[in-house]
């Protein structure tokens, strides 16, 4: 009698054991994608990316913790209706909350920047004037026409220097 309930309490625990490491690799795949996403967020990635895999990490941790406890949510969609995806996300991250506690400080200095054009006055209006940029420099595709486009402002500026009068007459 002994060994009948051993054996019998023995094949429970085999039975539930099989079925739990059945579940387990059933749930393999959930929890695989779920590491992938986790690994993507790991990476470098912008502000948008950032929110998108935080709401797919959200969703396949979900679906995997289900798995893994077995839990089943019903299905509240009727036939022939198209399946709507809320934004999760759109209430919690507007403009203004994407700001973080702790700034990010891209630049060695906190000091403000501060643009300067070559000329000042009167002398820098007279240059505005004066430079006309070739077309291809409104928007230069290569770094070659890129360099062409500073050395050839470079140059224009050392005419312009060498031309200005300070009453406002350039020398042709």
């Amino acid at each position: 009698m002994n060994k009948t309930i051993l054996f019998s309490v023995f094949s429970l625990l085999l039975v539930f054991s099989t079925l739990t490491f059945a579940g387990k690799k059933r749930c393999q795949p959930l929890l695989e994608k779920l590491q992938n996403i986790q690994a993507q967020q790991r990476q470098g990635y912008s502000v948008k990316k950032g929110i998108s895999l935080q709401a797919r990490a959200d969703k396949a941790r979900e679906k995997w913790w289900q798995c893994e406890n077995r839990i089943n949510k019903p299905s509240k969609k009727r036939k022939g209706q198209k399946k709507r995806v809320k934004a999760q996300y759109s209430d919690q991250y507007d403009d203004n909350s994407i700001v973080t506690e702790k700034a990010v400080k891209p630049f060695a200095t906190s000091k403000p920047i501060v643009v300067k054009g070559r000329f000042s006055g009167k002398k820098q209006q007279a240059w505005l004037d004066y430079y006309q940029r070739p077309e291809k420099c409104k928007r230069p595709k290569t770094t070659q026409v890129f360099a062409f486009c500073m050395e050839h402002k470079a140059k224009q500026q050392a005419i312009f220097e060498k031309n200005y009068q300070p009453d406002h007459k350039l020398i042709n």
